[in-house]
């Protein structure tokens, strides 16, 4: 199994980063702040202007460290890849499978029955630990509707019904998340999803997770030796990682919108900590940046058996071990893409 390894964020705005050797060193005005060993890196994320030098960008690639580029808000910017990895023959499978009608409902049904499942447990757990504090009744009508949904998604039969379904699930979903909300309502409302750019704290946080995780299963399809742009469930478009969209969806609960909400709950971050632009969208600052992307890291690290796989895993190896898995599907190892279920 894969090794779960560390993943450097930069923030600081002005940082440069340089090789020396097998060392990063973190620049800062000219002057050098931090040196880090490479050989224990998983991926670098930056969220500064300056930037990286070729060096460090060929060691990373040499190395298969991830390295991609965002916004300070999060959004997207640009990741840096090698030569393409993998079999040529899994993607040429890939791409026929990907255009066969009824490989694609299958795909994308499990995609769906995946993140409606921990959707519908969020909720559940909601009404089990937080029956006092929570609207019980109501959460439980949205439990019962995704309790329904996952029985519609298995009798499905074309991929304009799924994603029918898809959307009528997280609308609803969606629409009771803010009563999950236990603490700081007032500085954290959230009465649905909204995104470029988000326009309150709650979707700042979802859609800046959500990127990060993106990024991280796009990488785990690249390591297994899948292309992230053609998927099976969201529509081709160029430049759009389609399969990472794909897979995000199951892991979407339990990676994000479990942290999100303990974040908020627990209250290790505050609305103080939350900018409002000209625009209308709302940025994170930097400090409660480094407190989210500390969580994220905290939250990989956790351990969880795999309920397929039946092995004891760090639940950042998640994205691996589910692009794994759809890759031996889709080379017929598998008779269908087994998605993850959290317990």
């Amino acid at each position: 199994m894969k090794r779960l390894g560390n993943v450097l964020y930069i923030t600081t705005p002005q940082a440069y980063l340089t090789l020396d050797g097998e060392t990063i060193v973190v620049k800062k005005e000219e002057k050098q702040s931090t040196r880090l060993p490479l050989h224990n890196l998983e991926a670098i994320v930056c969220f500064n202007y300056p930037g990286i030098s070729p060096a460090l960008m060929g060691a990373c690639v040499e190395r298969d460290i991830g390295l991609s580029f965002l916004q300070p808000s999060g959004r997207f910017l640009a990741r840096v890849t090698g030569r393409v990895k993998g079999n040529l023959l899994l993607r040429k499978k890939q791409y026929q499978l990907a255009q066969d009608e009824r490989t694609a409902v299958s795909v994308a049904a499990s995609c769906l029955l995946g993140k409606v499942f921990n959707s519908r447990q969020v909720i559940n757990r909601a009404i089990r630990d937080h029956a006092l504090l929570v609207d019980s009744a109501t959460l439980q009508a949205v439990s019962t509707f995704l309790k329904a949904t996952l029985i519609a998604i298995r009798t499905a039969d074309n991929l304009e019904t799924l994603r029918g379904l898809e959307g009528s699930a997280a609308k609803h979903y969606f629409g009771v998340f803010g009563g999950l909300i236990l603490h700081q309502k007032r500085d954290f409302p959230f009465t649905g999803r909204n995104r470029r750019p988000p326009r309150d704290n709650i979707n700042a946080l979802l859609s800046f997770l959500y990127t990060l995780l993106t990024y991280d299963v796009s990488s785990a399809l690249e390591a297994v030796g899948l292309d992230p742009q053609v998927g099976f469930l969201h529509a081709d478009r160029p430049g759009r990682p389609s399969l990472a969209l794909d897979l995000i969806e199951e892991l979407r609960p339990v990676l994000v919108d479990r942290l999100v909400l303990t974040l908020v709950n627990r209250k290790q971050i505050k609305g103080s900590g939350f900018v409002s632009k000209e625009s209308g969208g709302i940025l994170m600052d930097d400090d409660t940046r480094k407190k989210v992307l500390t969580a994220w890291q905290e939250r990989k690290q956790e351990q969880i058996v795999h309920p397929y796989l039946q092995e004891r895993i760090p639940i950042g190896l998640l994205p691996h071990t589910q692009a794994l898995l759809l890759a031996r599907y889709l080379r017929g190892d598998l008779d269908g893409y087994p998605p993850f279920f959290w317990k």
